[in-house]
């Protein structure tokens, strides 16, 4: 891990509440598809997010949520406004985090997310698809209501460059007036119905940490096995 300045690429909004970030490191920077980094915002105060960008690209991407005005993420976003406004670097630690993509595996892939834990994922897919991977791979993307889902298209078209892949995005809560023809309620219950058996799978998980608890038990209860399922999450609960 190093600390590395960042010049601010751009900064814009996916949803109302979704923004997404590209930095471009000062110099070269190493890390491996599903690794994190730590925003520094002052000595004491590093704050963790998923890079959402593959290894192989120059710029990094970070997708932040942020719901409530002064909430921790909200901070970064103003800093990284300020920042911009003042075309002044910000600095990040990388790279961080044990649950990135183990390469030296052959085994399918199953990576599922909840809400902007997909930028966990996102990394991930973005490069087996840039590498020509030919292992089998299933993209679980749950979120909580349609207005949440951003760059659905360009997604399905990333993962759609891999010879044996699928996307599946799920909504957990569809309204009335709402259309939508794809799968809904929660997404690993979603999972589990498509896949008989999970033992057969490298499993990266991503969102909140309750949920990330949740579909570890019910998962294993399927047949997934301990050792072939990552999350960062893992480490604190």
């Amino acid at each position: 891990m190093k600390t590395v300045d960042c010049q601010i690429v751009s900064l814009t909004s996916l949803t109302p509440h979704v923004f997404k970030v590209l930095l471009k490191p000062n110099e070269k920077v190493n890390f491996i598809a599903g690794q994190y980094l730590n925003f520094v915002m002052s000595h004491e105060d590093k704050r963790p997010f998923s890079i959402a960008s593959s290894p192989n690209n120059e710029l990094i991407e970070l997708q932040i949520g942020a719901f409530i005005a002064d909430s921790y993420p909200m901070q970064v976003i103003e800093r990284l406004q300020a920042a911009q406004a003042a075309n002044e670097p910000v600095s990040i630690e990388i790279p961080l985090g044990n649950a990135e993509l183990r390469l030296d595996s052959e085994r399918p892939l199953l990576l599922l997310a909840g809400g902007t834990g997909f930028s966990y994922i996102k990394s991930m897919f973005e490069y087996l698809a840039e590498e020509k991977s030919q292992r089998p791979v299933i993209v679980y993307w749950g979120l909580r209501e349609l207005a949440a889902a951003y760059e659905l298209d360009e997604t399905a078209a990333i993962i759609a460059k891999l010879p044996q892949a699928q996307f599946i995005p799920v909504i957990e809560n569809v309204g009335e007036s709402e259309i939508w023809q794809g799968k809904t309620g929660l997404v690993h219950n979603a999972a589990m119905d498509d896949i008989a058996n999970l033992e057969d799978y490298d499993i990266y998980l991503a969102g909140r940490f309750e949920m990330v608890g949740i579909i570890r038990d019910d998962f294993v209860k399927r047949g997934a096995l301990l050792a072939h399922m990552h999350a960062d999450a893992f480490a604190f609960i």
